[in-house]
């Protein structure tokens, strides 16, 4: 009876295990059916629509303000200084006198000197008398031939020193001037570096002040040659327009960031390259009526360079680059396929940067979720319009050698 138990209670078993088995079996032959039967959903991604846009190009360059006229005040004599006659940091007109030294050794010399042009003036008088009477007696063998030849030296003679008088006289009276220091120019005065009662030399290294004209005001900038190349091709080829002006207009931002609000001229293009630095110095003029630009401050000049009437701009989150440098952007063709393709990018327009080719317009390309598709995997595009896509903007600083090295992230 135990034995029939036994048997019975394997059955079983064996049974259970048949039954678990064939349900395993049902269950690894139908999940492939299922995973055929549900399609795996498109990734999506964000996009732009490339199109043509005006564009104001401009440049925008460091400077140095610079005074068009300087003049720097040093005596001409040695003296002690008694006064100062200007008010620092004004206007003085040309010829105001702006110091006053002790003149009493000078008018000195000068009474001396116009003692000896009286002496030789009268010394002069009595050689010409005394030729003029000898000149009668050697007619009549009154005297001899070689009293009257001594006579006529002796005038000639006293005309002679009476010039060296003269001269002498002259100097001194040139001297005493000095003493009164005068402005050359027309500007605005430094401060002083003397005080009334200071020893001063002739032509010493250090000045007294500095005079300075500040209106109109230069403004020296540097360009780099290769941005100069850049230009010209641009105007050669018509893909820039030249300014209307007759000449290029220069805009100033200060150094607080606010502008500047008169507008320069560009006066100057230097035609020599830097060989140390690689840049041509521009120089504009700019109106300083309210003498807000002071020399020696830095300023930032935006150069008025042209405008380019079908621009194509792209984010630039859109364009990576690899480690040679080249550039790069995802596209999305007319079957919503993703493509990689080759671009190739000028300066930064704002957020953007300009693309001189690889790309048209009417391009979709790729802004967001590059990291989750693949070359030629089909996409859900989901159109960006004009919230990824900031404006174009008139100044346009040239950052084609920064994009030629610095990466740009997704």
């Amino acid at each position: 009876m135990p034995d029939q138990t036994t048997s019975r209670f394997a059955l079983l078993l064996t049974a259970l295990a048949i039954a678990a088995l064939a349900g395993c079996s049902r269950t690894s032959v139908e999940t492939p059916g299922t995973a055929k039967a549900t399609a795996a959903p498109e990734k999506e991604v964000g996009a732009v629509t490339l199109k043509h846009e005006a564009l104001a190009l401009s440049t925008e360059l460091p400077g140095r303000t610079a005074a068009p006229v300087i003049a720097e005040i040093r005596p001409q004599v040695g003296g002690i200084l008694k006064a100062r006659l200007f008010t620092e940091g004004s206007q003085v007109k040309a010829g105001q006198v702006l110091y006053q030294l002790d003149p009493a050794s000078l008018q000195a010399a000068h009474a001396s000197a116009q003692a000896s042009v009286r002496k030789a003036e009268s010394a002069l008088a009595t050689a010409r008398t005394v030729a003029k009477r000898n000149a009668e007696l050697v007619k009549i063998d009154a005297i001899s031939r070689q009293v009257f030849d001594e006579t006529q030296a002796t005038e000639q003679q006293a005309e002679a020193d009476l010039g060296v008088a003269r001269a002498a006289e002259q100097t001194a009276r040139i001297q005493l001037g000095y003493t009164r220091i005068t402005s050359p120019i027309t500007g605005w005065a430094e401060l002083s570096s003397v005080t009334p009662g200071a020893l001063v030399t002739a032509n010493q290294a250090a000045a007294l002040t500095t005079v300075q004209q500040l209106d109109p005001i230069h403004v020296h900038v540097t360009q780099s040659s290769s941005e100069l190349l850049r230009l010209k091709r641009e105007l050669a080829s018509g893909r820039l327009q030249r300014a209307s002006d007759a000449e290029a207009r220069i805009r100033l931002l200060l150094e607080d960031g606010s502008e500047y609000p008169h507008a320069g001229r560009l006066t100057f293009s230097g035609v020599t390259v830097d060989a140390g630095t690689g840049s041509v110095t521009l120089r504009a003029v700019v109106p300083n009526p309210d003498k807000l630009l002071m020399p020696g401050m830095y300023v930032r000049a935006v150069l008025q360079e042209g405008t380019n009437a079908a621009a194509l701009l792209v984010p630039q989150q859109a364009v990576t680059r690899a480690p040679d440098g080249s550039a790069s952007a995802l596209v999305i063709d007319a079957d919503n396929k993703v493509a990689k393709r080759p671009v190739n990018i000028g300066r930064a327009v704002g957020t953007r940067w300009q693309v001189l080719d690889g790309l048209a317009a009417g391009d979709r390309v790729m802004m967001e979720g590059s990291q989750r598709v693949k070359v030629g995997e089909k996409v859900k595009v989901v159109d960006l319009g004009a919230t990824a896509a900031a404006s174009p903007v008139a100044s346009a600083q040239p950052d084609a050698a920064d994009a030629a090295s610095n990466p740009v992230a997704r």
